[in-house]
């Protein structure tokens, strides 16, 4: 058999807070308290640890360890009172996966409608990877890849399936 296009692994130990606000009134509260500066729409930003998403005009996803998203979570509460605003976390919905090597980007066009040569280094794509909503940036010399907890065994089932090479996947 044919080495895999690229290695598929789960990624556990990852806190995740969503952000809902108005961010030109409050994207200055959100930058301190997350530490992270305000990312371009489409695009993410990524500081040791840390990475803050663009998911819409006014939700911003924050991805950081574990151990830190209480502590994370009570300060972008504090940074927006006053605000109309939503801070959650939503860590337990969401499952994680890496696609690590140099042709993960071959995976994940088998999956998802994507210009992979367009693609941005910084950029945030949310779209569906045949059937589940995902998103996915690069991480590396891949992609870090996330969906909902309750697709997880679906998503890493068709990641894997995909990075068979010569696989013909194509959900269109």
């Amino acid at each position: 058999m044919a080495e895999a296009l690229a290695t598929v692994a789960r990624v556990d130990g990852l806190g995740m807070i969503l952000i809902r606000a108005d961010l030109a009134r409050a994207g200055d509260a959100i930058a301190e308290a997350a530490g992270l500066a305000i990312p371009e729409p489409t695009r993410i930003v990524t500081d040791g640890s840390r990475s803050l998403g663009w998911m819409s005009p006014d939700e911003l996803l924050l991805i950081l360890p574990a151990g830190e998203t209480a502590a994370a979570l009570t300060d972008l509460q504090q940074a927006l009172v006053g605000e109309h605003a939503l801070v959650a976390d939503v860590s337990d919905l969401r499952a994680v996966f890496d696609l690590g090597g140099a042709k993960a980007d071959q995976v994940l066009s088998k999956l998802c409608p994507v210009d992979f040569a367009a693609f941005p280094k910084d950029g945030l794509r949310r779209t569906r990877a045949a059937q589940t909503a995902v998103a996915f940036w690069r991480q590396g010399k891949g992609f870090r890849v996330i969906g909902m907890r309750s697709t997880a065994d679906y998503l890493g089932l068709i990641l894997q399936n995909a990075a068979i090479p010569g696989s013909d996947l194509d959900p269109r």
